[in-house]
Protein backbone atom coordinates (compact mmCIF):
# COMPACT_ATOMS: atom_id res chain seq x y z
CA UNK A 1 0.00 0.00 0.00
CA UNK A 2 1.40 3.21 -0.98
CA UNK A 3 2.09 5.85 1.76
CA UNK A 4 3.10 9.27 1.94
CA UNK A 5 5.33 11.04 4.17
CA UNK A 6 7.50 14.54 4.97
CA UNK A 7 10.06 13.83 6.91
CA UNK A 8 11.40 17.15 6.89
CA UNK A 9 8.45 18.26 8.64
CA UNK A 10 8.32 16.07 11.45
CA UNK A 11 11.99 17.39 12.17
CA UNK A 12 12.59 19.43 15.49
CA UNK A 13 13.49 22.84 15.00
CA UNK A 14 17.76 23.52 15.34
CA UNK A 15 18.14 27.19 16.82
CA UNK A 16 21.72 26.26 17.10
CA UNK A 17 20.96 25.65 21.08
CA UNK A 18 21.76 22.30 22.75
CA UNK A 19 19.19 20.17 22.86
CA UNK A 20 18.32 18.64 25.73
CA UNK A 21 17.21 15.67 24.49
CA UNK A 22 21.03 14.91 23.29
CA UNK A 23 22.10 14.30 27.10
CA UNK A 24 20.34 11.98 29.80
CA UNK A 25 18.01 13.11 32.54
CA UNK A 26 19.94 13.51 35.80
CA UNK A 27 19.17 10.88 38.54
CA UNK A 28 16.79 13.30 40.39
CA UNK A 29 14.93 13.87 37.01
CA UNK A 30 14.42 10.62 36.52
CA UNK A 31 12.89 9.48 39.38
CA UNK A 32 10.50 12.52 39.65
CA UNK A 33 9.75 12.56 36.38
CA UNK A 34 8.83 14.96 34.10
CA UNK A 35 6.42 17.31 33.15
CA UNK A 36 4.81 18.21 29.30
CA UNK A 37 5.99 21.05 29.31
CA UNK A 38 9.74 19.79 30.11
CA UNK A 39 9.07 17.29 27.71
CA UNK A 40 8.13 19.44 24.94
CA UNK A 41 10.54 22.05 25.51
CA UNK A 42 13.76 19.52 25.81
CA UNK A 43 12.35 17.68 22.25
CA UNK A 44 11.80 21.31 20.33
CA UNK A 45 7.93 19.70 20.35
CA UNK A 46 4.39 21.55 21.22
CA UNK A 47 2.06 20.36 23.81
CA UNK A 48 -0.44 19.49 21.68
CA UNK A 49 2.12 17.06 19.43
CA UNK A 50 2.50 14.88 23.05
CA UNK A 51 -1.50 15.11 23.70
CA UNK A 52 -1.42 13.78 20.46
CA UNK A 53 1.03 11.06 20.63
CA UNK A 54 -0.25 10.03 23.87
CA UNK A 55 -3.96 9.62 22.44
CA UNK A 56 -2.65 6.88 19.89
CA UNK A 57 -1.10 5.14 22.49
CA UNK A 58 2.41 5.82 22.06
CA UNK A 59 3.06 7.52 25.25
CA UNK A 60 1.35 7.05 29.03
CA UNK A 61 2.58 9.46 31.13
CA UNK A 62 1.42 8.84 35.04
CA UNK A 63 -1.02 10.90 36.64
CA UNK A 64 -0.73 13.39 39.23
CA UNK A 65 -4.23 15.05 39.23
CA UNK A 66 -4.66 16.74 36.10
CA UNK A 67 -0.69 16.89 35.71
CA UNK A 68 0.67 13.91 33.39
CA UNK A 69 3.72 13.08 35.06
CA UNK A 70 6.32 11.14 32.19
CA UNK A 71 8.88 8.59 33.01
CA UNK A 72 12.44 7.97 31.88
CA UNK A 73 10.78 5.30 29.83
CA UNK A 74 8.46 7.66 28.08
CA UNK A 75 11.56 10.33 27.51
CA UNK A 76 13.26 7.35 25.83
CA UNK A 77 10.34 6.57 23.57
CA UNK A 78 9.83 10.07 22.59
CA UNK A 79 13.14 10.70 21.06
CA UNK A 80 12.38 7.06 19.40
CA UNK A 81 8.78 8.70 17.56
CA UNK A 82 10.78 11.69 16.62
CA UNK A 83 13.43 9.82 14.65
CA UNK A 84 10.84 7.26 13.45
CA UNK A 85 8.91 10.48 12.08
CA UNK A 86 11.99 12.41 10.55
CA UNK A 87 13.05 8.93 8.80
CA UNK A 88 9.61 9.50 7.36
CA UNK A 89 7.67 6.31 9.22
CA UNK A 90 4.13 6.56 10.15
CA UNK A 91 3.11 6.57 13.27
CA UNK A 92 1.31 2.95 13.22
CA UNK A 93 4.56 1.97 11.48
CA UNK A 94 6.37 3.71 14.27
CA UNK A 95 4.12 2.19 17.00
CA UNK A 96 4.78 -1.60 15.45
CA UNK A 97 8.65 -0.71 16.03
CA UNK A 98 8.15 0.55 19.33
CA UNK A 99 6.83 -3.00 20.29
CA UNK A 100 9.20 -4.70 18.75
CA UNK A 101 11.69 -2.66 20.80
CA UNK A 102 9.48 -3.54 24.08
CA UNK A 103 9.96 -7.53 23.71
CA UNK A 104 13.23 -7.35 21.37
CA UNK A 105 14.65 -9.01 24.41
CA UNK A 106 12.70 -11.59 24.05
CA UNK A 107 13.06 -12.28 20.09
CA UNK A 108 16.14 -11.52 18.50
CA UNK A 109 15.86 -11.24 14.34
CA UNK A 110 18.55 -11.91 12.12
CA UNK A 111 16.54 -9.74 9.23
CA UNK A 112 16.47 -6.82 11.28
CA UNK A 113 18.55 -3.86 12.87
CA UNK A 114 18.32 -1.06 15.07
CA UNK A 115 18.11 2.82 13.58
CA UNK A 116 18.79 5.01 16.91
CA UNK A 117 17.15 2.68 18.73
CA UNK A 118 14.34 1.41 16.34
CA UNK A 119 13.96 -2.14 15.41
CA UNK A 120 13.73 -2.32 11.51
CA UNK A 121 13.47 -5.06 9.37
CA UNK A 122 15.47 -5.26 6.60
CA UNK A 123 12.19 -5.17 4.16
CA UNK A 124 10.78 -1.68 6.20
CA UNK A 125 14.48 0.07 5.10
CA UNK A 126 14.49 -0.85 1.59
CA UNK A 127 10.85 0.08 1.12
CA UNK A 128 11.84 3.61 3.33
CA UNK A 129 14.82 3.98 1.25
CA UNK A 130 12.44 3.58 -1.75
CA UNK A 131 9.87 6.08 -0.83
CA UNK A 132 12.32 8.95 0.29
CA UNK A 133 14.08 8.24 -2.81
CA UNK A 134 10.70 9.09 -4.73
CA UNK A 135 10.00 12.05 -2.44
CA UNK A 136 13.55 13.41 -3.01
CA UNK A 137 13.15 13.27 -7.09
CA UNK A 138 9.77 15.47 -6.48
CA UNK A 139 11.12 17.34 -4.49
CA UNK A 140 13.99 17.77 -7.13
CA UNK A 141 11.81 18.38 -10.29
CA UNK A 142 9.90 20.65 -8.76
CA UNK A 143 12.98 23.18 -7.08
CA UNK A 144 14.27 22.85 -10.74
CA UNK A 145 10.63 24.01 -11.78
CA UNK A 146 10.44 26.88 -9.56
CA UNK A 147 14.48 27.61 -10.76
CA UNK A 148 13.48 27.78 -14.43
CA UNK A 149 10.12 29.87 -13.55
CA UNK A 150 12.24 31.97 -11.15
CA UNK A 151 15.11 32.76 -13.98
CA UNK A 152 12.15 33.75 -16.43
CA UNK A 153 11.39 36.41 -13.82
CA UNK A 154 14.06 38.00 -13.62
CA UNK A 155 15.41 37.93 -17.08
CA UNK A 156 11.88 39.90 -17.57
Amino acid sequence: MPRHSFALAAAPPHDGRPSRSATVASPAEAQTGFTISDLARDHGVTLRTLRFYESRGLLAPARSGMTRIYSARDRARLALILKGKQLGFTLVEIRAMLANEDRKDEVASENSASVCGLQLSRDQVVEQLELLRSQRAEIEAAIAELEATFARMSAA
